[in-house]
């Protein structure tokens, strides 16, 4: 006898086939800033990126996950990492759009900001393999103190071409870039880091110690920390040697991480491993923090495009879905969460497009937009990262019990929604830098003030706010203690000043009233009833199908 399931009825299409950055605030950001003529491109690349061939190459890496071999058959060492066809696939699609380090040597307008919003609709791919892509992307910069090691390795990091082969990198057509600080003892704080590194006769050192975090360890180079007698000290360690030979880098394990699975994060060791080093001896923080700048850049688009997955996929689910005999999108209580969810996926992804818009300005030499950046940079992240894990949460609950399920993806959406606050720095470590910033760097506060004082009389709202933050922050006791409050609302003003400047007006006024003037619940759905919930919703829609 054949047995055959009820008849299906009220259940979502699946969510495919869709432009990833089609939501208004794109265009509406690049337009706003002289970018428009990109669009064409940018809605091409985000069609490819929520392709059903794409999300199928997203769910295989994650189904196929990393591999370790440690040894060959016959006992020796290999230390190898074996992905799979679609790892390789997202990876080359990736770079050979633009993604790695690119921008750095195109000579065109807005490189920056165009590859932000690239790297931002491929979000939806899979997040994991974005980890070197990003890394890649992040260590031109660094890279540029040394002339003679820039010259090795940018042009391969920048020339938008992915090669998986494990050999010298001088035989490669692109490389991939890693970085290896962290160190059990020390997480962030790498002052505490013990691997050593001793000068050799040749000018390369032999670095010996254990890294308690290295993401891509089949990255071609390795940016590494390790102390000298001057102290901290940056090096590039390649995984194999000019002359072919596998440098002395042990692969000891990969994690098992709450997120993604398919970025190979693991524990490596140094055996006498031989690197170059790259800024002076001493200055190691200070030579790689320009590659934490750029992935700090990169944490926070991240967590402001998980914001934007997740609420096209509950809008999408509240189109298509019945219950208590309507449609989800038409029920007041559900149009009242997904507006309050699009104003905060809106807020965060401008601010992120915003301090993008601020690299390309620093990449031309303009030290104010350095000043803005040194200061907006690490608040943003610390705000919009925090937020994401609550947002992604809020979103899955749209889709009822169908988001617990895994076939949803929202599990993994929300599995990996945390990891912003903790890479390059937690919560707390980034309060603490914006801290530094103003303690070290006051002329930047005071440029970000001008920055608010050119908007004064724009909305009372934001004229209140900013005065009074700027009161709390020279008059507070305990900055320290009271750095998440303090750094919030900074990142909070920067948001509020972004929307003014390029945003929608619905949605400027609900963040205004609900986020700076303090009328919001503790929960997601929580607007005051004069919000513009149906323009914002509208704009929401534009998404989905």
């Amino acid at each position: 006898m054949t047995f055959q399931t009820h008849e299906v009825l009220n259940q979502v299409p699946v969510l495919e086939n869709y432009d990833t950055v089609q939501h208004p605030v794109y265009g509406e950001f690049l337009t706003s800033v002289g970018a428009g003529t990109a669009l064409d491109e940018i809605h091409a690349f985000g069609r490819l990126a929520g392709s059903a061939h794409v999300r199928q190459l997203g769910d295989l890496v994650e189904v196929h996950q990393p591999v370790l071999h440690t040894h060959d058959r016959n006992g020796y060492r290999i230390d190898k990492v074996e992905y799979s066809p679609a790892y390789h696939e997202l990876m080359s699609t990736a770079i050979g759009n633009g993604l790695g380090g690119t921008p750095w040597v195109e000579n065109r307008d807005h490189a920056h900001l165009l590859r932000a919003v690239k790297f931002s609709a491929w979000q939806s791919s899979d997040v994991g393999h974005t980890c070197p892509v990003t890394m890649t992307y992040a260590a031109v910069p660094a890279l540029q103190a040394d002339s003679e090691l820039a010259a090795m390795y940018v042009p391969g990091l920048s020339n938008g071409k992915y090669d998986s082969a494990f050999v010298t990198p001088s035989a490669k057509d692109g490389l991939i870039a890693g970085m290896s600080m962290t160190e059990k003892q020390g997480g962030s704080d790498v002052r505490a880091n013990t691997t050593y590194a001793v000068p050799q006769p040749d000018g390369t050192y032999r670095i010996t110690g254990h890294k308690w975090f290295t993401s891509a360890p089949m990255s071609d180079i390795l940016l590494t920390l390790a102390q000298t007698p001057a102290g901290q000290t940056c090096f590039i360690l390649p995984r194999v040697l000019p002359d072919g030979s596998r440098n002395a880098i042990s692969l000891q394990r990969l994690k098992n991480k709450l997120g993604n699975k398919s970025n190979a994060s693991s524990e490596i060791e140094y055996h006498e491993a031989i690197g170059w080093r790259l800024g002076e001896e001493g200055r190691g923080v200070r030579t790689i923090i320009e590659m934490v700048n750029m992935t700090r850049l990169d944490v926070s688009m991240t967590s402001a495009a998980l914001m934007m997955i997740g609420l096209t996929r509950a809008s999408h689910h509240a189109r298509h879905r019945d219950a208590f005999g309507a449609t989800l999108i038409d029920k007041p209580l559900m149009r009242n969460v997904l507006a309050d969810l699009a104003v905060e996926a809106e807020s965060s992804t401008l601010a992120g497009m915003w301090l993008a818009h601020l690299t390309d300005r620093v990449h031309q030499g303009d030290q104010e937009a350095a000043l803005l950046r040194r200061l907006s940079l690490p608040a943003t992240k610390f705000y919009v990262c925090k937020r994401a894990p609550s947002h992604t949460a809020e979103t899955l609950e749209c889709l009822g019990g169908n988001g617990y399920v895994e076939d949803s993806g929202m599990p993994r959406l929300y599995r990996e929604a945390p990891l912003g606050s903790i890479w390059e720095g937690s919560g707390n470590v980034a309060a603490l830098d914006v801290l530094r910033a103003l303690a070290r760097s006051p002329e930047a506060f005071d440029l970000l003030n001008d920055r608010f004082e050119s908007q004064r009389g724009a909305d009372g709202r934001f004229d209140e706010f900013t005065r009074d933050l700027k009161n709390r922050l020279g008059s507070a006791d305990d900055l320290e203690f009271d750095a998440r409050v303090l750094v919030g609302d900074l990142a909070l003003a920067i948001q509020a000043s972004v929307l003014l400047e390029h945003g929608n007006s619905s949605v400027t006024d609900v963040f205004l009233q609900t986020r700076l003037s303090r009328q919001w619940g503790t929960t997601y759905g929580t607007l005051p009833s004069t919000a513009g919930v149906d323009e914002i919703l509208e704009r929401t829609l534009t998404t989905t199908y």
